[in-house]
């Protein structure tokens, strides 16, 4: 597994809500986050973001934007966690062999990332992938 190198965390709490404007507003004033990057879909919705508070970050997204995240996480609560693993292939033949329910097998990423997303006996929802975002600490 990835470790923390040049200022990059290897684990992201995920966090959607019903307006992430409203949350990433509150978390950059309210709490002192730092707002790295904001990606917004064509309604206006937050696809991703990541804010930074010290040598950490976290992902934020809007809740109902579609995609096989949102489904996943619609029962579940509101967070997530992912995890920067070095060799995603190899994490999550892992996964398999231990019999972790798969939600979405390795995939390659339009920005960059190889991950794929597992549901723990819990039902909390992991995402293991490459991509690991320099936050600047």
């Amino acid at each position: 597994m990835a470790g923390t190198s040049g200022g990059r965390p290897s684990i992201y709490p995920t966090l959607l809500y019903a307006d992430a404007k409203a949350a990433i507003r509150q978390l950059t004033e309210a709490l002192g986050f730092t707002e790295l990057s904001v990606y917004e879909g064509e309604d206006g919705s937050v696809m991703h973001a990541e804010l930074v508070q010290g040598n950490g970050a976290i992902m934020v997204g809007s809740k109902g934007r579609g995609g096989l995240f949102d489904a996943a996480m619609k029962n579940a609560g509101t967070t997530g966690v992912y995890v920067v693993v070095d060799d995603v292939d190899a994490h999550h033949q892992r996964a398999v062999d231990h019999g972790a329910e798969i939600l979405m097998p390795p995939t390659d990423q339009d920005y960059g990332s190889r991950d794929y997303m597992a549901r723990d006996v819990e039902g909390n929802v992991w995402s293991f992938g490459t991509y690991a975002p320099e936050t600047g600490g």
